[in-house]
């Protein structure tokens, strides 16, 4: 049976492996001491245990209360019975009895053995909570230690004794994994299970994608760039939106980098997923328009009662608008959280000669009207001798001219042919051709704030 020497032997070791302090473990094994005794000699007993870790000795001392009548045989003895050891003993004196390590028996040094283990456990799992509650979203690496039944257990290289498993569900597909490879992943959540706190990671996610950019880009490790939104079909396709803080500083180019270093690092890791990367923007109309990217937008419209876009685009968009079975308007919509339905532009033209898509509130009306009554000197396109001309003419607003044929622009002294060509092109660029009334609305308003409708 080992002795005390050996016991502390073995602390030390314990307290090398584990990362823990050894006056730690050596509070620990006081405790499981006290259970052993507990065990032996009831729950009640009263010990002294002292641990001279510098020459290996544990010393234990019972101690008991001198009574006339004993009630806790774990922590009382009569007046008599002390007396055959000191008969100096007097009632309420405290008999001291050294415990030898060694009787303990095999089973109450288990016992201790037991306590120290499950004390050291729950530190552990304590440890564990501490260092990665805050910590979602991390990138950790480590060592594939098992595949089974599809799910991969990781071994970290920072934490070794913390359970890291990537579910299924949780992979890229298209990778083959070996056990002893190395990997990384980020870490998605910390769930709780009988056996204390697991790690679930992710190469799957988006939250991977945004890992690995952090890693390659500083300026999102200091806060000036952030990734706003992101949106992945893993294995395929990576859609994010980024935010600078500085003016001076252009995210997309940020995360692009030098010829494409940055991108291209974070591409391999995905093994040659495709990313896009567009400027994040606070207006759902122009969001969606950037998001739709390669493809080139004509006209967005926005309905935010049920949060969904109309985005127009040119026949030959159209395609590369909805992307390969759907996939970049399916990654545009999850971008901005917004439901987008894609129009080209013959199909638009023959809805929207029907009736307006999406039909105003009737007590919006009214606004709607007042805010396309735009003044001539805000329409972009119009020179101020232009607007001079027809200001004297009696017309100031786009609704006094948006009815008027080119003959009457010419019946105004000052209007040659030429000028009233570009005014009718202007009012038919503004309200789509003919398009309804609260289209002309959007045009103008679009034009009064000097950007393409729906930008």
């Amino acid at each position: 049976m080992a002795g005390s020497t050996e016991i502390l032997t073995a602390i030390r070791e314990l307290a090398h492996l584990k990362q823990i302090e050894r006056s730690e473990l050596t509070e620990l094994l006081r405790d499981g001491i006290h259970a052993a005794l507990a065990k032996k000699h009831g729950p009640t007993v009263q010990a002294e245990v002292t641990v001279d870790d510098d020459r290996g000795e544990i010393r234990i001392v019972l101690l008991k209360s001198v009574v006339a009548l004993v009630e806790d045989p774990a922590s009382q003895i009569t007046l008599e019975e002390a007396r055959y050891e000191d008969e100096a003993y007097q009632i309420g004196d405290v008999m001291e009895t050294a415990v030898d390590f060694a009787e303990f028996g095999r089973s109450a040094v288990q016992a201790a053995k037991q306590r120290i283990v499950q004390r050291v456990r729950e530190g552990e799992r304590t440890k564990i909570r501490d260092e990665f509650a805050g910590r979602v979203g991390d990138l950790l690496s480590g060592e594939i230690q098992q595949i089974e039944r599809g799910k991969i257990v990781v071994m970290l290289n920072k934490f070794r004794e913390a359970e890291a498993i990537i579910p299924y569900r949780e992979q890229n597909h298209r990778e083959h994994y070996k056990q002893g490879e190395p990997i990384r992943a980020v870490l998605k959540k910390v769930e709780e299970t009988p056996k204390g706190p697991r790690l679930v990671l992710s190469r799957g996610d988006a939250l991977f994608v945004k890992a690995l950019f952090r890693l390659e880009v500083p300026e999102l490790q200091q806060g000036i760039v952030e990734i706003r939104a992101a949106a992945r079909e893993v294995g395929s396709r990576t859609k994010i939106a980024v935010f600078s803080r500085d003016e001076a500083i252009d995210p997309v180019g940020a995360c692009v980098g030098m010829k494409g270093s940055r991108v291209q690092t974070v591409v391999q890791e995905l093994g040659g997923e495709r990313i896009d990367i567009v400027p994040w923007s606070s207006d759902p109309e122009r969001f969606a328009r950037l998001a739709l990217a390669p493809a080139k937008v004509a006209r967005v419209f926005s309905d935010p009662a049920t949060k969904t876009i109309q985005a127009v685009v040119d026949e030959d968009q159209l395609s590369l608008a909805i992307g390969r079975n759907g996939q970049n308007v399916r990654l545009a919509s999850e971008l901005t959280e917004w439901k987008i339905e894609l129009y080209s532009s013959r199909e638009w033209l023959e809805r929207s000669g029907e009736a307006p898509l999406f039909q105003p509130l009737p007590e919006e009306e009214q606004a709607i009207e007042v805010g396309s009554d735009v003044k001539l000197s805000d329409l972009e396109g119009l020179p101020p001798a232009t607007v001079a001309v027809l200001e004297a003419g009696g017309y100031a607003t786009l609704n006094d001219i948006i009815d008027l044929d080119k003959e009457d622009f010419l019946r105004l002294p000052g209007i040659a042919p030429e000028e009233a060509e570009r005014i009718m092109k202007l009012i038919n660029e503004l309200t789509d051709e003919g398009a309804d009334a609260s289209d002309s609305a959007g045009a103008a308003t679009a034009a009064k704030e000097g950007a393409p409708q729906g930008a």
